[in-house]
C-alpha cells in the first residue's frame, strides 16, 4: 500500500520516510547534542576541559578522579556554564517541539511560536513591569527578594498565556476553533501587543530602554539554578506531551474533516497544542527573551530529512533545537569576547535568510505545479 501524498504545503516531502534513516538521524542528532553541550562548558574566559567536568562533578558525587582542576574552573562550572548551557538545551528544546506542533496544526511550514501571539503577549506584560510595575512592587509592596526576582519573567509568562487564550477564544465560533480565524487572529494580537509594548516603552527611563532592548533581543546570560528549577517544569511538560499527539497530527496533515473520520479529537488537539505552546514558549521568553526563528527553521529542516512524519519531527526538532541554541549561545558569548553578543541577533542571521528561502522555494513549486 503507497502511502498517501504529502499536502501541497509541504511539497516535495513523503509521509513514509525510511525508518532506518530517521532512526539514523535521531541517534546522530542525540550524539550533536552532547558533542554541542560538552563544547558549550569547555569553551569560554575559563577553559574547562571534557576531563575536567567529569572530575569536577565526579568530586561533588564524593568520587575521585585523577584529572586536576582549579577552585576557579569549579566555581566556573558549577555556577555559571552548567546552569546556562541546561537552560539553553530546555529553551531549544522548547522552542523546536512547539514549532514542529504549530506548523502540524496550521499544516504550513511558514509557522512560528509566535504565531498566536504568545511571544508579544510575553514582551508587552515584561514591558510594563519594567516601566510601571518597579515603582510599585519595590516602593509600595516592598516584597521580599525572592518575588522581587521573579517579578520580570513571572509577569511575561503571564502576559503570554493571557494572548494565547485571547487568541484563541476569538477564534473559536459555537465551539468549533476555526485555524485560519486563529492564525489571522494571532497576527491581529501580535501588532497591537507591539504597538502597546512601544507606548509603554515611549515612558521607559534611558536604564530601563536599555535593560528592555537587551531582554528582546535574547539571553542566556541570566541563567542560574533557581531560574532552571523553575523554568524546567513549564517546557519539560510540553517536550514530553508533544509526541504523544504525534498521531493525531499526521491524520490533521490529511485535513481536518478525514482526521474527524479517522477518530481524531480535532478540537481538543487543537486547544491543547494552543495550551502546550503557550507554557514552552511563554516560559522561554520570560527567561531568556525573545530568541526568534528557532521554532521555524528546525521544523523545517527536520521534515526535509524524514518527512511529515510527526513521530519523526517532534522528538528530531526536541534535540536539534536545543543543539542549535546551545551552539548559537556559544559563538555569541566567544566570538566578541569578553563581550557577549545576544543571542536572538544570531538566531536572526540564521533565521531570516532561511526563511526567504523557503519563500522562495514555496513560489517555485507552484509555478511548477
Amino acid at each position: 500500500m503507497t502511502a498517501p501524498a504529502a499536502p501541497r504545503l509541504f511539497p516535495g516531502l513523503s509521509l513514509a520516510p525510511g525508518r532506518p534513516r530517521a532512526r539514523l538521524l535521531l541517534a546522530f542528532l542525540c550524539a550533536l547534542l552532547v558533542v554541542v553541550a560538552l563544547l558549550a562548558v569547555d569553551k569560554g574566559a575559563v577553559e574547562i576541559s571534557v576531563a575536567q567536568q567529569f572530575s569536577i562533578v565526579a568530586g561533588k558525587l564524593g568520587f575521585r578522579l585523577p584529572w586536576h582542576f582549579t577552585v576557579e574552573q569549579e566555581a566556573t562550572l558549577l555556577n555559571i556554564r552548567l546552569p546556562r548551557v541546561l537552560t539553553g538545551l530546555l529553551v531549544g528544546a522548547g522552542l523546536g517541539a512547539s514549532g514542529a506542533a504549530l506548523q502540524g496544526l496550521f499544516r504550513n511550514p511558514l509557522a512560528d511560536p509566535g504565531l498566536v501571539g504568545v511571544s508579544s503577549g510575553a514582551a508587552l506584560a515584561a514591558t510594563a513591569t519594567v516601566v510601571i510595575g518597579d515603582a510599585l512592587s519595590l516602593s509600595l509592596f516592598k516584597l521580599p527578594a525572592i518575588f522581587q526576582l521573579f517579578a520580570f519573567p513571572a509577569a511575561a509568562f503571564a502576559g503570554a498565556l493571557v494572548t494565547s487564550l485571547l487568541v484563541h477564544r476569538l477564534a473559536t465560533i459555537a465551539g468549533q476553533t476555526v485555524v485560519a480565524t486563529l492564525l489571522l487572529a494571532g497576527v491581529a494580537v501580535n501588532a497591537l501587543a507591539q504597538a502597546v509594548s512601544g507606548f509603554v516603552t515611549f515612558y521607559a527611563t534611558d536604564a530601563q530602554i536599555r535593560s528592555l532592548t537587551f531582554w528582546k533581543l535574547g539571553s542566556l546570560g541570566g541563567a542560574s539554578w533557581i531560574s532552571l528549577g523553575v523554568l524546567a517544569p513549564f517546557i519539560l511538560v510540553p517536550v514530553v506531551i508533544f509526541p504523544r499527539l504525534a498521531r493525531s497530527l499526521n491524520a490533521m496533515l490529511l485535513g481536518e474533516s478525514e482526521a474527524g473520520h479517522l477518530g481524531v479529537n480535532v478540537e481538543r488537539v487543537k486547544k491543547e497544542i494552543v495550551v502546550l505552546v503557550s507554557l514552552a514558549v511563554g516560559a522561554s521568553v520570560a527567561f531568556t527573551g525573545l530568541i526568534g526563528f528557532v521554532g521555524l527553521v528546525v521544523p523545517h529542516l527536520l521534515r526535509l530529512l524524514v518527512g511529515p512524519d510527526h513521530r519523526k519531527v517532534l522528538p528530531g526538532a526536541s534535540l536539534l533545537g536545543a543543539s542549535l541554541l546551545v551552539g548559537a549561545d556559544l559563538v555569541a558569548r566567544t566570538v566578541a569576547a569578553p563581550a557577549e553578543l545576544p543571542i536572538g541577533v544570531l538566531t536572526a542571521i540564521i533565521g531570516a535568510p532561511f526563511f526567504l528561502w523557503l519563500l522562495l522555494r514555496d513560489r517555485k513549486w507552484r509555478v511548477i505545479h
